[in-house]
């Protein structure tokens, strides 16, 4: 769980704190962060109104015990179980079981080796619901500029034992 604590990797990797700044540019983006302590309040006072305190419970606690878990899941077990099909420069591994439970998130040495990318899935035979949401949103027009790794960053990354994960 040390990865929590250890703000210095990320400086020393991204340069500061924050790397998101093509998602600040984004209206729509900045409106969320400006009104996000009001989206679970509304979440909490809709969940009560359509079914009291079971529906709070479990649209609000139980999912959010569920999501901490599968994050730090994710993060620790894909750091030492699993297979590495690129030269990501770390010990992060793809898991598959991890990627059922997590939708696509067990890919996690797709992730570390392409930060960048929408995709974690990288093979047609890794499932990654993220990545098919992702994609119906472009599909629709509301997800642009999708990033996607090319296959000369493929190559480029590739250990010598092939992709398979």
């Amino acid at each position: 769980m040390s990865w929590l604590f250890d703000t210095n990797s990320i400086v020393q990797k991204c340069g500061k704190l924050n790397n998101v700044g093509d998602l600040q540019k984004q209206p729509f983006y900045r409106f969320l962060q400006s009104t996000y302590h009001a989206h679970p309040i509304a979440l909490a006072v809709l969940l009560y109104v359509l079914g009291g305190v079971p529906f709070l419970v479990w649209g609000m606690g139980v999912r959010i015990v569920w999501f901490y878990h599968i994050t730090w899941l994710v993060n620790s077990v894909c750091h030492v179980w699993g297979k590495q099909a690129w030269n990501a420069g770390d010990l992060s591994r793809n898991n598959w079981w991890v990627a059922i439970l997590t939708f696509g998130e067990g890919w996690h040495n797709n992730h570390h080796a392409f930060e960048y990318s929408a995709r974690h899935g990288l093979e047609w035979w890794q499932l990654d619901m993220t990545w098919y949401v992702v994609r119906l949103l472009q599909v629709l027009g509301l997800a642009t500029d999708v990033k996607l790794p090319n296959e000369a960053q493929k190559q480029r990354l590739a250990l010598n034992m092939g992709n398979a994960s």
